[in-house]
C-alpha cells in the first residue's frame, strides 16, 4: 500500500517501538484516532454507556487506614503515674494568608491567570455528543480548539461553551482545518473575555516545566502539571486513511508531556511557566481497552500537544479565510516500510522535490536538522513548515550510499474546511 504524501500520513518504521497506542481526547463516537492500541488485559463485561465525543464514568472512592484513629494524642509517663492529655482542637487557629495572592512565577499563579482564558465545550447532535475544552483568542469570542472536538458531532451539531465564570453561551464555526485538527469558532453574545496569552514552541527545552488545562471527564478547570518529555514527536491522530481521499489525515508534530491529559482535555491549553500558550493539548498514548465502553483509558503520562507556532498560522488563515494551507514537498512514500528514512516511490512531475532533483527510490533521512526516520516523520516536519519553506533534504539510496544533500522549496496546498 502506498500513501501519497501529500494526501495521506504515514505509519511508524516497522521495527521500531511506537507509543502503545496513540488516541485523541475526545473523539467522535469513542472511535479512538490513532494506531490499534496494544491489547490489555481482558476488560469487564461492557456496561450500556453514553456515545460521542466522550463517555465514560468518574469514580471517586474514600479510603481510610488502620483499625480507628484518634484527633488527640495519649502520653503516659514510664512511671505509671499520671497522664497528659493534648489534643490538636485545643490548638489556636493559624493565620490565613490571603490564598488569592499566589506566589509569583508559582503554578497557584499561572493558574489563576490562566483559568478565565481556557473553556469547556459541548457539542450535541442526533448521531454524537460529547465534550472537549478550547482556548479564548479574542474578547469577543473566538475561540481555538481541535477539530475533532468542534466537528466531531457532524454536520448541524450545537456547540455551547462555558466559562470560567459559570456563564455559557452558544457558539458556531468559524473554519476548520482537519489536516491539523484545529478549528476556530466564535460564541455569540459574550464580550470582555480575557484572551490567552500566546508564547512560542520554537525554543521549548525537554525538561521544561508546563502546566495543562483543560475539562478532562467534564470536570472543568482542571490543572495538572509535568514536564516537556520530547519534542518533535510525530503522532497520527487518525489510525485509518480518510473517507475523502483529498483530505489528508492530521499527523501531528507534537509537543510530548506527562502532564496529565485525558479524554475532554483536547483543545486546552498547555502553558509554560509564565502562563503562555506553547501547545494545544490533542491526544493521548493508552495501553489499550478499558472498561468505558471501548473509549481510552486516562493517562498514562504520555500526552501530545500541537505547538503553538502551527496553532497560531492555522488560527489566522482559518478566521481570515475559513480554511488553512500547508506546505508539500510532492513525493509519494509507503505507509509501512523496513528501511529508516522516508522512501520515496514517486516524485510529483514538477512538484517541490522533482524541482530539486530528488529522484524516485532513494532514501529520506534528513530535513534541516531533524532526522527522519520514518513516514510520519517526514510528514511531520514538512507540515510544521509554512509554504514556501526553503529546506535542506538529505537522502542516500536503499543500502545508505550515495549521500547527497538537496534545497527544496516547498510548496502550498489550500484544505478546505468547515466554515
Amino acid at each position: 500500500m502506498t500513501e501519497d504524501f501529500t494526501d495521506r500520513p504515514h505509519g511508524p518504521e516497522p521495527g521500531s517501538v511506537p507509543p502503545p497506542g496513540y488516541h485523541s481526547a475526545p473523539s467522535p463516537q469513542g472511535h479512538p484516532y490513532g494506531q490499534v492500541p496494544v491489547p490489555g488485559p481482558q476488560p469487564a463485561p461492557k456496561r450500556p454507556v453514553r456515545t460521542g465525543l466522550i463517555a465514560g464514568a468518574l469514580a471517586l472512592a474514600l479510603v481510610s487506614g488502620g483499625v480507628g484513629g484518634a484527633v488527640g494524642a495519649l502520653v503516659a509517663g514510664n512511671d505509671g503515674g499520671g497522664t497528659t492529655v493534648t489534643n490538636a482542637l485545643d490548638a489556636p487557629k493559624p493565620n490565613i494568608d490571603n490564598a488569592s495572592t499566589a506566589p509569583a512565577g508559582s503554578i497557584q499563579a499561572v493558574a489563576q491567570e490562566v483559568l478565565p482564558s481556557v473553556v469547556m465545550i459541548k457539542v450535541a447532535s442526533n448521531r454524537a455528543q460529547g465534550e472537549g475544552s478550547g482556548v479564548v483568542l479574542s474578547s469577543d469570542g473566538l475561540i481555538l480548539t481541535n477539530n475533532h472536538v468542534a466537528a466531531g458531532g457532524g454536520p448541524g451539531a450545537r456547540m455551547e461553551v462555558s466559562f470560567a465564570d459559570g456563564s455559557t453561551a452558544p457558539a458556531t464555526m468559524v473554519g476548520a482545518d482537519p489536516v491539523s485538527d484545529l478549528a476556530v469558532i466564535k460564541v455569540e453574545g459574550k464580550t470582555g473575555l480575557t484572551p490567552i496569552e500566546l508564547g512560542s514552541s520554537a525554543g521549548l527545552q525537554v525538561g521544561q516545566p508546563v502546566i495543562a488545562i483543560g475539562s478532562p471527564l467534564g470536570l472543568a478547570g482542571t490543572v495538572t502539571t509535568g514536564i516537556v518529555s520530547a519534542l518533535n514527536r510525530p503522532v497520527s491522530t487518525s489510525g485509518q486513511p480518510s473517507a475523502d481521499p483529498s483530505t489528508p489525515n492530521p499527523v501531528i508534530d507534537a509537543i510530548q508531556t506527562d502532564a496529565a491529559i485525558n479524554p475532554g482535555n483536547s483543545g486546552g491549553a498547555l502553558v509554560d511557566a509564565n502562563g503562555k500558550l506553547i501547545g494545544i493539548n490533542t491526544a493521548i498514548a493508552t495501553l489499550g481497552g478499558s472498561e468505558l465502553g471501548g473509549q481510552q483509558s486516562g493517562s498514562i503520562g504520555l500526552g501530545f500537544a500541537i505547538p503553538v507556532d502551527q496553532a497560531r498560522r492555522v488560527a489566522e488563515e482559518l478566521i481570515k479565510t475559513g480554511h488553512a494551507t500547508y506546505a508539500q514537498i510532492g513525493i509519494k512514500v509507503p505507509r509501512n516500510d523496513t528501511v529508516r528514512g522516508a522512501r520515496v516511490l514517486e516524485v510529483t512531475p514538477d512538484g517541490p522535490a522533482a524541482k530539486a532533483g530528488i529522484p524516485a527510490g532513494v532514501v529520506i533521512t534528513r530535513m534541516d536538522d531533524r532526522t527522519i526516520d520514518s513516514g510520519d516523520a517526514l510528514v511531520a516536519a514538512v507540515r510544521s513548515s509554512r509554504p514556501g519553506d526553503k529546506v535542506s533534504v538529505a537522502y542516500t539510496d536503499e543500502q545508505g550510499g550515495n549521500a547527497k544533500t538537496v534545497e527544496v522549496t516547498l510548496d502550498a496546498v489550500s484544505t478546505e474546511g468547515g466554515r
